[in-house]
Formats: structure tokens, sequence, C-alpha cells
């Protein structure tokens, strides 16, 4: 349905997974947050889809965790953001069960902290040109839960991705295809079309040594991280513990302001 929050279409073997709160570049609320994941659960259990698309309803791809949600209460950090209390199933560093097979992240505008997140959780991006990337947990005053602290610097580098998380800075589709965050950058009106394509191909391929391949890339990555995953949550846990994020709501105006000067109107 079109007022979802969440929208899926298949066709072909793929999944195409769309974050559709675009009055609010798709900021990450909890009732946001609880369809995406109950979508990839039907879509891991859907032997007839091979890939799954993820992307965003223009203008953004995801402006991060709802802010006025998330300073109103604990809300989205008793969900797991945070390492803390996290969904039954929902592994340490992850947003969402294992999907268990490919996911292609086709960034179409800004991908902010909890977006960035969510981005690098897919198996691999394309970009469009007005792309923007930003790890801005610490203008907001909380720690990453959802494996940034590992996997930004399995895309960029620990120097590039130790740049981005303490400055907060905004890196554009060209820096990060040049960094490695993003494989491909195209023009804004073909991302979705190349999306389909590259989907399409991996779907196409011998669907057993796609996903057996899949899962051994996965445990691979797992075997290198170690307890990297669980060591991001527990420095999650100390700062909350300690009331690192207590005083969010009366940051929260300033780290709107600045996103808005480094992104032309982009919410952090």
């Amino acid at each position: 349905m079109q007022d979802d929050l969440v929208l899926t279409v298949e066709a072909d073997g793929v999944a195409l997974v769309t974050l559709n709160r675009p009055a609010a570049r798709n900021a990450l609320s909890r009732e946001l947050l609880r369809r995406l994941r109950e979508v990839f659960e039907t879509l891991a259990d859907n032997d007839s889809v091979g890939a799954v698309i993820l992307t965003g309803s223009d203008p953004a791809f995801c402006a991060g965790l709802d802010l006025k949600e998330l300073s109103g209460s604990s809300g989205l950090l008793d969900d797991g953001v945070s390492g803390d209390n996290r969904e039954p199933g929902v592994p340490t560093g992850s947003p969402w069960r294992p999907l268990g097979k490919p996911l292609i992240g086709a960034v179409n505008g800004v991908a902010i902290t909890g977006g960035l997140e969510l981005a690098l959780n897919c198996d691999f991006l394309i970009a469009s040109e007005r792309a923007v990337f930003a790890d801005t947990h610490a203008r907001v005053g909380i720690m990453p839960g959802w494996g940034l602290s590992v996997l930004l610097p399995e895309r960029v580098g620990f120097a590039m991705a130790r740049r981005m998380s303490f400055t907060g800075d905004f890196v554009d589709a060209r820096r990060a295809l040049e960094c490695g965050l993003v494989t491909e950058v195209v023009p804004h009106d073909q991302l979705l079309a190349r999306a389909q394509s590259l989907a399409a191909t991996v779907a196409a391929n011998h669907r057993p040594a796609v996903l057996a391949l899949h899962d051994s890339y996965r445990r691979i990555q797992a075997e290198f991280g170690g307890n990297s995953m669980e060591l991001e949550s527990e420095a999650s846990r100390r700062w909350r513990r300690a009331g690192g994020a207590d005083e969010l709501a009366t940051r929260v105006p300033g780290v709107f302001e600045r996103g808005r000067t480094q992104a032309g109107g982009a919410s952090s």
C-alpha cells in the first residue's frame, strides 16, 4: 500500500524495498524500524526472491534516527540502536535479523548516522550522484550499535572511518567512491534501473551457489572481526550507563542546524 512506511515491489526474483517517510527524509522512527524488520523477515523466507534492493523515497536514503522521537524518550535507543535490549533474533551489530541473501543498497540521497549503518549492513552499495554520507553519532551524543565502528573501517580503512566519526563531516558521492564506501556512482535518474540490473544479474545466477557464497562471505567477515561487534555493543552500554545520552534533547537543534549547513538542508 502506498501509505505504508516501507514499500515492497517484487519482480523477476528481485525485491525492491523502499523506506517511505519522505517528508522526514526517511528518518528511522520506532515504527519504521519495526516495519523494515518485518519486511526483511518475510523476504528471508521467500524462496522466489534471490536478491533485495534497499533504497529510500526521494529526496533521501535515510537521514538517521528520528531525533525528535529519540529526544522525547529512550525510544529508539531501547530498540537496540545503542546495543541495549536487542530485539530477539537480531544479532549484535545488526539492525535486522539475517536476510540470508544478497542485499544491495541504492543510496539516492543522504545516508546519515543510523542511515549510514543501514547502508553498511548491505552487501554492497551503489550511489546516486546526489548521495551524501555522514556519521554524526559524536554530534548527537549517542554511540553506534549496528556495527558502524566495525563495518565502516572495513569499507574505507581505519583512518578515513575515524575522520568521518570524529568530525561528523559529510562525504559526497565522488569521495565515497574514491574511498571504497560505494562501488559505483550513477546519475540520479538511473540509480534504480542500475540497481535492478545488478540485482537481476545476481538473481539469475545459480541460486544455491549465490546463497552459499553469501553465507561464506558473512562467516569469513565474522571470523576476521572476532568479537568486534560485541566490543562496539559494550562501548555503547558503557556510554548509556554513564549518562552520555541524557542531554540529547538539548543538542538536537544544533545537530539539525549543522546538518543543514553541510548538506544543503539534510537532517542529521
